[in-house]
């Protein structure tokens, strides 16, 4: 049978599609990227906030279109299935199968039965048994699930349950099995990276995990997203300074500056304490690159913590900014918060930082011009003109890409040097130089 598979939302969910395609191609199914060719349809659906949501229910009712022509199984899984499946059986009964995330155990068995076949087996989603989905060069590594941050504004936790490391040992054996099918740069995901092994060990395990993996001779580039900013330790900032490896890259949602917003927030560190930790890595590691994430239009944001947050961008000039208005999501304690943001307000607020950084952003890249970096290549424009690649001050599908022209050989999926000659937007120009890493 021919299936079809389309992931919304995140990297960690994107890790469970490709747990799914492994489970199904090892019982013969095949794998087809044309909804038009596929028999079964399975959609791993985002229900983070109401614009995922929205996302994935449009996408559920598009593909469930091809059920009059070839298609024979629509499927839906993830997020907005464990948060709202019973409502989604009555509203969208095109759908033959509804997964949620505590029935992954169950993931084949389930599916198999909707086919007729009746042999049960132990299969179940694997990280040994993902199909790499990034490329031939990149593979995201989940090495935690779940989160006990419980900010007030966030469903995560009620949707992929409490923070729940896994063992140095399964997370090794599975970088080092990705090295040897050719991957080269691991980017290590979880909600809360920086918490890694507070749960199984008791004590913050990320610099001992990073400097395992940095021993993996084929491994090339290692990188580390969402790095929540209290648990950015010395310990960890040295690791990244002294391990060549580590792309010199912070991924630090923070969310606010306004120390009255960050405690509605439940989040653990004041403004203060941020500007800190960030002044602690530029000093240590000048070449480091500081990405983050911002909330405006929490409920109570009043034009003072607004002005907090704006100077405050205006004052550390972040290398990567993104700026999210508030969603209010069912469930969290911030939904039943007196005071909430009009809409309108919201955007406007949003569209004061975004336009901001992008001033910002465009002085740092014009400050760029004349480096030199090594640079993965990882596609070829549309036109032809240009290959597309990214240096280690960038991560994929959030951040700029390099656009490397004037090259006379095949260099797709191959680390070249480069050097920068010009900008555009968020993304740079460069030209590759004879020597290769």
């Amino acid at each position: 049978m021919k299936v079809g598979f389309i992931s919304l939302g995140c990297s960690k969910n994107l890790i469970d599609t490709e747990m799914g395609i492994g489970i199904l191609k090892n019982h013969d199914f095949e794998i087809v990227n044309n909804p038009e060719e596929a028999e079964m349809i399975i959609v791993n659906t985002c229900g983070f906030i109401a614009s995922a949501k929205e996302e994935a229910i449009n996408t559920i009712l598009e593909m469930a279109e091809y059920k009059e022509k070839n298609c024979k199984y629509l499927i839906a899984m993830g997020c907005l299935v464990k948060r709202y499946k019973e409502d989604l059986k009555k509203s969208i009964p095109e759908v033959d199968l509804w997964i949620s995330i505590e029935e992954y155990g169950e993931f084949w068995n389930k599916i198999s039965t909707l086919v007729n076949k009746t042999v049960e087996t132990n299969d179940y989603m694997s990280y040994r048994n993902r199909v790499i989905t990034t490329g031939k060069k990149m593979a995201y590594l989940k090495i935690a699930e779940g989160c006990d941050n419980f900010c007030t504004y966030c469903a995560i936790p009620y949707i992929r349950g409490r923070f729940e490391s896994r063992k140095i040992e399964d997370i090794i054996d599975e970088a080092e099995k990705l090295a040897n099918s050719g991957i080269e740069e691991l980017i290590l995901i979880a909600q809360d990276t920086t918490k890694y092994g507070i749960d199984l060990y008791g004590e913050l395990k990320l610099p001992e995990l990073l400097k395992k993996i940095c021993k993996i001779d084929k491994i090339k580039w290692v990188r580390f997203l969402y790095a929540y900013p209290e648990s950015i330790t010395d310990e960890l900032i040295n690791v990244v300074r002294k391990e060549d490896k580590i792309c010199k890259y912070f991924d630090i949602p923070i969310q606010h500056f306004s120390d009255e917003i960050l405690r509605r927030m439940n989040r653990k560190t004041t403004g203060k304490d941020i500007e800190s930790i960030i002044g602690k890595i530029r000093r240590e590691i000048p070449d480091s690159i500081i990405r983050t994430s911002l909330i405006v239009g929490f409920p109570g944001e009043t034009e003072e913590d607004f002005e907090i947050l704006r100077n405050a961008v205006e004052r550390i000039k972040f290398d990567r900014l993104g700026c999210f208005t508030y969603s209010k999501e069912d469930g969290t304690p911030a939904a039943k918060f007196e005071n909430q943001i009009h809409p309108k307000t919201k955007e406007k607020r949003r569209n004061i930082i975004m336009k901001l950084q992008n001033k910002i952003s465009m002085e740092k890249m014009k400050a760029r011009v004349g480096e030199t970096h090594d640079v993965l290549i990882c596609d070829i424009s549309d036109d032809g003109l240009f290959y597309i690649g990214r240096s280690y001050m960038d991560s994929p599908d959030t951040d700029g890409v390099i656009y490397v022209s004037g090259v006379q050989e095949d260099i797709l999926n191959k680390f070249v040097k480069c050097k920068i000659v010009g900008f555009e937007d968020y993304d740079l120009f460069a030209e590759m130089l004879k020597q290769k890493m």
